[in-house]
């Protein structure tokens, strides 16, 4: 490895300098536990897809049987998909027929937005 590329850290640590700085607290725990959840729905490929062709249908909703073809999988894998998203509270299922139609929550998103933001 080039010593260029390594980060050098000092063995010995200023504690004053560390009272100096503003104090810190983290996001409550039930927040933080929520907005992981949402996180680990999303972290897929193939969910952050469905999403954004669900975001961008004609209507803001599709229907499982559009949703296979674009992403060459098995209806089977996209219903997978699409459980673990709405299980995540991300998008809602309705029933029609024999057919299953697929919409964004866009309130469930706001915690994602607001991390990136």
């Amino acid at each position: 490895m080039n010593d260029a590329n390594v980060l050098q850290i000092s063995d010995t640590v200023d504690e004053d300098s560390c009272y100096e700085h503003e104090q810190l607290f983290p996001m409550d725990r039930s927040d933080a536990e929520r907005i992981a959840r949402v996180l680990k729905a999303v972290s897929d490929p193939t969910r952050l897809q469905l999403l954004s062709m669900i975001q961008r249908s004609s209507g803001g909703e599709a229907c499982v049987c559009d949703l296979t073809k674009p992403l060459n999988l098995t209806q089977p894998t996209v219903s997978h998909h699409l459980k673990v998203l709405a299980d995540a509270g991300l998008i809602t299922r309705d029933k029609r027929g024999s057919w299953a139609w697929f919409a964004i929550v866009p309130e469930r998103l706001e915690p994602i937005r607001a991390l990136l933001g």
